[in-house]
């Protein structure tokens, strides 16, 4: 074999697995690293379909965890119980009673004084012994009471009325879905606002930060929350008829690039802060991560105007001031974080690579052996 044989025998191999080597290096540097964001600048931002916001002690407090602003709460403004009135279909019971022995009425000392349970019938009357047909329909029970003691006349001396609802058929509210007892409540039974109703039923199941409410009132949804958020002061009040689902909506971010643990995370907590959610995934790894490159994108604003721009929140964690920063920044359901690599680990990555390409060049040269002199 002449020198020449020699040299195309082992250029060959040594060529395509230089070739290869920088394939793969490529591949490597590339897919695996995400976007440049070094094209993400806040001065060009007006080109970009998204906005470039530094986050800094000033920018980011309109973007705090709506628990650490003060809000007012709406449950301190609900009435103790909603006007109740009769309806066809509902149940009374009248008791009617005088002071003295010998009247038309027992008295209250004396068993007997009920007059039975009354039917509301579809015209909106009862018929009462004694009394006649009294007309109930839109009247409470005290207006009820009066009305009867004004039918009665002088067919009893100081009469006194008590009538009590039987069976409320009309004045309820229906809770199902995700808790643990679904059906029908009465408002009689003191239900004041939603989460008291949820409660009522034996409360969610599941964490109230997965979970999402939905209130119907007359054919209209009135309300459309997370359940954490009525907690947090989103509360209602409710009225008849008020139709409440509660069903899952998982929470969830997701964290990409050079942190501990990438994937989604479910927001534990309707107030998360972006320092809070990189705990979530055991913070960022050390070999890897870029401190001055840590980003939030954000589609919209989900929560208050989901047709909003896109933001890209950017984060130098290499500021000390940038820790109380990150305590600040409240997350959202669908953002995600990326943590980019630093460029140290880029380098290192590509002359592992070239390393790794002359060592199998190396194998390749010694597994070939000139037989041949000049």
């Amino acid at each position: 074999m002449t020198i020449w044989t020699w040299l195309y025998a082992v250029g060959r191999p040594t060529a395509i697995v230089l070739g290869l080597g920088v394939a793969v290096a490529g591949c490597q540097a590339v897919p695996g690293d995400g976007p440049w964001m070094n094209g993400a600048k806040s001065t060009s931002s007006e080109a970009l379909p998204f906005d470039v916001i530094d986050l800094t002690p000033t920018t980011v407090v309109a973007y705090r965890p709506p628990g650490s602003i003060d809000q007012p709460s709406t449950t301190g403004s609900l009435s103790a119980a909603t006007h109740i009135s009769v309806e066809p279909g509902d149940v009374l019971k009248v008791h009617i009673f005088e002071q003295y022995e010998g009247s038309t009425f027992p008295t209250i000392q004396r068993p007997g004084a009920d007059l039975g349970s009354q039917r509301v019938a579809n015209d909106g009357t009862i018929e009462i012994p004694y009394v006649g047909i009294v007309k109930v329909a839109g009247l409470d029970l005290r207006d009820i009471e009066q009305r009867i003691i004004q039918q009665l006349g002088s067919k009893a001396q100081n009469p006194q009325v008590i009538v009590e609802f039987v069976a409320d058929r009309n004045n309820t509210i229906m809770v199902s879905g995700e808790v643990k007892t679904p059906g029908r409540l009465s408002l009689m039974e003191g239900t004041r606002s939603v989460v008291d109703a949820i409660n009522r039923v034996g409360g969610p199941v599941g964490p109230a930060t997965q979970l999402q409410v939905v209130v119907r009132r007359r054919g209209n949804v009135i309300l459309d929350k997370q359940y954490s958020q009525l907690l947090a002061g989103g509360d209602i009040g409710v009225q008849k008829g008020d139709e409440i689902v509660v069903r899952t909506n998982s929470q969830t971010f997701t964290v990409l690039g050079a942190v501990a643990k990438a994937g989604n995370v479910p927001l534990t907590k309707g107030n998360m802060t972006l320092l809070e959610a990189l705990g979530e995934v055991h913070g960022l790894s050390d070999e890897r991560a870029n401190k001055t490159g840590v980003y939030v994108f954000r589609m919209g604003d989900i929560q208050d105007n989901p047709n909003a721009r896109a933001r890209v929140f950017r984060l130098d964690l290499m500021q000390p001031v940038s820790i109380f920063v990150a305590q600040q920044f409240g997350m959202q359901a669908n953002d995600v974080i990326y943590v980019t690599n630093a460029p140290l680990y880029e380098y290192n990555k590509i002359l592992t690579a070239i390393y790794r390409t002359f060592s199998i060049v190396g194998i390749v040269k010694g597994s070939v052996t000139p037989t041949t002199s000049f």
